[in-house]
């Protein structure tokens, strides 16, 4: 589990981005890189990291399901991720 401050920061950075997202395409379409360097640092979707929606965690970031490994893990031997199960060969 990640720190409450890690996973406040992510928030606000993803609402700064989603804030911003419409200036950055059309500075981006005019070319004018000077007006787009004036732009908060945190506005970049570059700065946006991949976390578990649960945990926070960075690591082990299952993209298709949003959830760390260990996350994915449980919740699929729980039964609660529809359409998985353990493999069995």
């Amino acid at each position: 589990m990640s720190k409450k401050s890690i996973s406040a920061r992510q928030v606000k950075r993803e609402k700064m981005v989603a804030k911003y997202a419409t200036k950055r395409e059309a500075l981006k379409a005019e070319g004018n890189y000077a007006a787009l360097d004036l732009l908060p640092k945190n506005a970049s979707p570059v700065r946006l990291k991949n976390r578990c929606q649960l945990t926070g965690r960075p690591k082990g970031y299952m993209r298709h399901f949003g959830l760390c490994r260990l996350m994915f893990r449980d919740m699929a031997l729980a039964g609660k991720i529809p359409g998985v199960k353990k493999a069995s060969w």
